[in-house]
């Protein structure tokens, strides 16, 4: 008798069922109770059963982890709470640095909390569940959006594709985030795979994993070897959960792989040793890692803590001390960035440091060259720290060999041959030709870049292009290409250079902020150009603003106002700025966002024990138009003041400002 489709329905839940637990024993808790060929079995019982029932199939089905459809390209999307980056330290002394800003934050004498964890060398990513589901998940990006790329994270077996119901109607929204990585073992494996079948291999463990989750394909990204540990969640106040710590046994309890070194240490010499027992473990782990991370436990006090730009406070990475190898100098190379200056690269004969091939270093300036006293022949030692070029450290004088060559710094500029100069003051040479071709190329490339306007498309090799073919000589030219300019460039057709075109108009109307960050004035990212815009709301009055008024601009200081006032006063970069509002750019009057309400121009800090949580007080303040700060000034209106307020209160008695109780701010708010 054939069975009816609500009976097959619920043989597929079991099968499912089944298939999940055996998943979450082999991959999570590396303890298989199955062998691979029974779990192949049920596998394709349920493959089978979905393809004769298509109805059957549903988003958390393990079947969903093969890979779909080719994608064209990742859709960019916002993170709802920031994906922040974190401050590092290497040393004892700077942790201890960073433990009393602390306690210092938390008026607290006692011996904080943290939370320690291995910091994985891989990509940080963030899943979205809804209402139990496994919705999106995000790349971290820039920390306030990221590349949606959930069809390549739902191969992974390591991340549960539904959530229990019991956490699902408590957390209708849970954003978890974590650590994709490839074992050492799995990625020498992987690269055995692609060998055999002629195929190019892979640089290390971290470029594996992170070119894996970066394919269009999602198939590629299923057939490799993945692991995604949990390392949090991103909203701090969720009713249940009010430390890093109960987070991570609440990931844990849903089928989450935690890593297996996390713990909770109080006081920094329990954090120490926490450290240096993980640098004595490291050589034995089976994946890479390049320190440890350490947070406030309590969430509470991340609150207190907060912020800033782009890091918390109440979270560092100690980082380990840089991988060091010895090869030998070859040769130096010059090059010009987009500020003109001249940088000597060292040219390596290729060694392996933190697992990757390295054969360039730098050098820095004419007086580092000096200091080691290095020599093209020399053997030398190069220390790859924080993952970025490496530095020549040290020359090793006994090896010198007697036909080793002194290093000449060049008089003229390698790029357009003009003279170069060293200003007053400074270690670098620079070329002070605006229209020297490698600076042309860097200023077009930052111009373009997403800390500048944001032009989709344009990159590296389309701007050496456009500089190499002169249909730019400047960053303003861009807005007067025309579709005949760019059909005759490599690689270029009629639909990418009609894309081009209109994410070059698109840019027109990029917010000030991005605009003024795109000119590349020395010193001026992105915080400073906010800055900027937001206190003189237009270009033009930034344009006439004079060193007096910039210097007195918090955030902005003497140097980086001097940078300004120079930048303005060049006559290339004056007609650059012409050129820019007759190719249409808008430099559109840019406004801090601010809240209407009663408490709109009130600036407010908290302090003591309160009846709830510090969060919903200064939520409450920022919904109704009010500011919330760390600490107590001349500026302050108001101290909301709890049981065991501390120095603040006092400090406010001195500065004369009001401390008011939950009874007042009810008042205040009515």
């Amino acid at each position: 008798m054939p069975k009816t489709l609500k009976q097959l329905s619920r043989q597929v839940q079991k099968l499912r069922e089944k298939i999940n637990y055996y998943n979450r024993k082999y991959h999570v808790d590396d303890s298989p109770e199955i062998s691979d060929a029974a779990f192949d079995k049920l596998f394709e019982q349920l493959l089978a059963l979905e393809k004769q029932y298509p109805e059957l199939v549903s988003a958390d089905s393990p079947s969903q982890r093969v890979g779909s459809e080719v994608s064209k390209k990742f859709e960019n999307l916002p993170h709802r709470i920031q994906m922040l980056s974190l401050q590092k330290v290497t040393t004892a002394e700077e942790f201890a640095a960073f433990d009393q800003r602390v306690s210092e934050g938390l008026e607290s004498n006692q011996d904080i909390e943290y939370y320690t964890e291995p910091k994985l060398d891989g990509l940080a990513v963030e899943l979205i569940y809804r209402n139990g589901l496994f919705e999106t998940g995000l790349t971290r990006g820039d920390g306030s959006s990221g590349e949606n790329i959930t069809p390549n994270l739902r191969t992974i077996r390591t991340i549960p594709l539904r959530l229990s119901e019991q956490i699902a109607s408590k957390y209708p929204l849970l954003e978890v985030r974590g650590e994709v990585i490839m074992r050492k073992s799995d990625f020498e494996k992987l690269n055995e795979t692609l060998r055999a079948s002629n195929q190019t291999t892979l640089a290390n463990s971290r470029n594996g994993a992170a070119g894996s989750l970066r394919q269009l394909d999602s198939s590629i990204t299923a057939s490799r070897p993945l692991l995604f540990y949990a390392f949090g969640i991103s909203d701090r106040e969720l009713p249940g959960i009010d430390s890093q710590q109960t987070a991570i046994e609440l990931l844990k309890s849903e089928g989450f792989k935690i890593n297996e070194h996390a713990h909770s240490s109080v006081g920094k010499s329990k954090v120490e040793k926490a450290f240096n027992k993980l640098t004595k473990k490291r050589p034995t782990l089976d994946y890479e890692i390049d320190g440890m991370v350490i947070k406030v436990n309590s969430f509470e006090e991340q609150t207190m803590l907060g912020q800033i730009a782009r890091a918390p406070r109440w979270a560092v990475a100690w980082k380990f001390e840089a991988e060091q190898a010895e090869t030998i100098l070859l040769d130096v190379e010059f090059s010009v960035g987009r500020t003109g200056v001249v940088t000597p690269v060292a040219k390596l004969k290729p060694v392996k440091v933190s697992g990757v091939t390295v054969s360039s270093a730098s050098l820095h300036n004419e007086d580092e060259i000096k200091a080691l006293d290095i020599r093209i022949g020399d053997t030398v030692v190069i220390q790859r720290a924080g993952e970025v070029i490496p530095d020549v450290i040290e020359v090793l004088l006994e090896h010198r060999p007697k036909n080793s060559k002194p290093i000449k710094f060049p008089s003229r500029c390698p790029s357009c041959d003009r003279a170069v100069t060293r200003p007053s003051g400074e270690a670098a040479y620079r070329c002070l030709n605006f229209s020297c071709p490698s600076q042309v190329e860097g200023r077009l490339i930052y111009f373009a870049s997403k800390a500048g306007v944001d032009i989709d498309g344009l990159g590296e090799k389309l701007a050496r292009q456009l500089c190499q073919q002169e249909l730019v000589k400047d960053p303003a030219d861009i807005y007067f290409l025309k579709k005949e300019d760019l059909l005759p460039l490599d690689l270029m057709a009629d639909k990418k250079a009609e894309n081009l075109l209109a994410a070059i108009d698109k840019s027109r109307r990029a917010e000030l902020p991005k605009i003024i960050a795109a000119l590349g004035i020395i010193g001026v990212g992105e915080t400073a150009a906010k800055i900027l815009a937001a206190e003189f709301t237009d270009f033009d009055k930034l344009l006439i603003a004079e060193q007096e008024t910039l210097e007195t601009i918090a955030g902005i200081g003497p140097v980086i106002a001097e940078n300004i006032l120079a930048f303005f006063s060049d006559k290339s970069h004056r007609r650059m700025m012409d050129k820019l509002k007759a190719g249409g750019v808008k430099f559109l009057p840019y406004k801090l966002k601010s809240k209407a309400g009663v408490l709109l121009g009130k600036t407010f800090v908290i302090t003591g024990t309160l009846s709830k949580p510090r969060p919903y007080f200064k939520k409450l303040i920022e919904d109704n138009g009010g500011k919330v700060t760390g600490s107590v000034s001349s500026s302050t209106d108001y101290l909301l003041c709890g049981t065991k307020p501390g120095s603040k209160e006092v400090k406010a008695k001195k500065l004369g400002v009001e401390a008011i109780g939950e009874k007042r701010l009810k008042a205040l708010l009515s």
